[in-house]
């Protein structure tokens, strides 16, 4: 991703998030150095007290951004994420991490893994959300603003590399958006702004071949919007095929590497979301199916 910092800090600032005014702390927490985080997670994270888990949980929060990638996703997102989904982080905790993840989009990211494990993990509040609601209908709109903004401000398409690990900013993006599609408490329009953020990635402008699972991510959103009936097939058929143009100049095809990566995402995009709607027997996910083919079609 890069939204700039500035940039960032304006969005906070217009949805009317403020930054913390306290310094993140240290990471590794202190009192928890890495050998005793590997206990703990060789012990399934277990943190009998609540009070012990929330401020550690919070603490953890900083450590999205480390250079470690054992200390950032096998350590810091995994015991949030299996925190989480145990239902063992109180709604005044989990708000307090969604609105920290917020602010670390809005910081500086020299190594270029806070924000895509800020939007990991972000996902992962978004799921807290849709299993057992606490958010209000305005924290939903505005997550669901930051969700689209983050995806399509994504412009660091690097997905594993060996010691480095993960980054893969528009998977992580993409599986917010699945967790938001999931939620029933969203209405119509929301769903429309998520499909129409999916676009933007579909076929990046950058010309880069996605080769770490992206158009399948992708796909995933779009696939759970239409079983939810937010277009008919003529609707799916209009924004499948505008698709198309987004792969660049006609005259391009077959003899630009940027025009031809684009096109490989494409392909890979619509084969995706064609696979999983068609092994489906509700109706109104296949309406996709008809779309997704004229778009094939319509490739040169």
């Amino acid at each position: 991703m890069r939204l700039s910092p500035l940039h960032c800090l304006t969005l906070l600032a217009a949805l009317g998030v403020a930054t913390p005014a306290f310094a993140a702390p240290g990471c590794p927490p202190e009192g928890w150095p890495v050998e005793r985080l590997d206990a703990l997670r060789q012990g399934g994270f277990v943190v009998p007290d609540a009070g012990e888990r929330a401020t550690l949980a919070y603490a953890l929060a900083n450590c999205l951004a480390s250079p470690d990638s054992h200390l950032r996703d096998e350590l810091a997102y995994d015991a949030l994420s299996n925190w989480m989904r145990k239902g063992e982080l109180a709604p005044d905790t989990l708000r307090a991490l969604r609105d920290r993840f917020y602010a670390m989009l809005g910081e500086p990211d020299p190594d270029a893994v806070a924000w895509p494990f800020a939007a990991l993990a972000l996902a992962e509040v978004a799921r807290t959300d849709r299993t057992s609601p606490w958010m209000t209908p305005a924290e939903r709109t505005a997550m669901v603003l930051r969700a689209v903004t983050y995806l399509e401000s994504v412009r660091d398409y690097r997905g594993f590399e060996p010691g480095e690990g993960w980054r893969h900013g528009v998977a992580h993006g993409a599986d917010w958006l699945m967790q938001l599609t999931l939620n029933p408490a969203l209405d119509a329009p929301q769903l429309h702004r998520i499909v129409d953020a999916i676009a933007t990635q579909a076929v990046p402008t950058a010309g880069v071949a996605y080769v770490f699972g992206e158009p399948q991510r992708l796909a995933a959103p779009i696939v759970l919007a239409a079983q939810r009936g937010v277009r008919d097939e003529a609707g799916w058929k209009d924004w499948f095929t505008a698709l198309v143009p987004r792969l660049g100049d006609p005259s391009l095809a077959w003899k630009d590497a940027q025009w031809l990566a684009r096109r490989h995402d494409l392909v890979a995009f619509l084969q995706a979301v064609y696979v999983e709607a068609d092994r489906s027997s509700d109706k109104r996910t296949r309406t996709v199916l008809p779309g997704v083919v004229a778009a094939l079609q319509a490739i040169p």
